[in-house]
């Protein structure tokens, strides 16, 4: 399934077309334990078993042995105004691999009191600085317009 556009054959131009999917798949750590050759998706909605095997299968050459798909419903929520939002409906994939395929998730936070978020704040900070600064004084702007 796709809906890009392609230019109309022409004699003697060379066909240099690639058909890609419009799916796409998400990896997600399930909340409960699973075995180690099990791995769980969210999927494109109009994704079938079928699509999911053969995405794994021929892109990702992947040993798919069965594939689980089931559609959740989103959540609920109601704002502090009093309407009801709902969020979209999804499809979730559980895909079994091959006995001795073993699938981990990457530790991200390897190193010891390593925060990601620290060289960044005190970038912004340091950025918010040089501009309260630089626009500390500006003429002509109205003193209500200021913080």
């Amino acid at each position: 399934m796709s809906t890009r556009w392609y230019p109309l054959y022409q004699r003697g131009n060379p066909q240099l077309r690639v058909f890609l999917p419009n799916f796409w798949m998400k990896v997600i750590k399930p909340k409960e334990e699973i075995p180690p050759n099990m791995v769980h998706f969210h999927v494109s909605n109009e994704m079938t078993e079928y699509d999911v095997r053969n995405y794994l299968t021929k892109i990702y050459k992947l040993p798919v042995v069965a594939v689980r798909v089931e559609m959740k419903n989103g959540e609920t929520v109601k704002t502090q105004q009093g309407d009801i939002i709902k969020e979209d409906d999804y499809k979730e994939a559980h895909v079994t691999m091959e006995k001795g395929f073993k699938f981990s998730f990457p530790e991200i936070d390897t190193r010891p009191g390593y925060d990601i978020f620290k060289k960044s704040s005190e970038q912004t900070k340091k950025t918010m600085d040089d501009l309260e600064k630089k626009y500390r004084y500006r003429p002509g702007l109205p003193t209500w317009f200021e913080q």
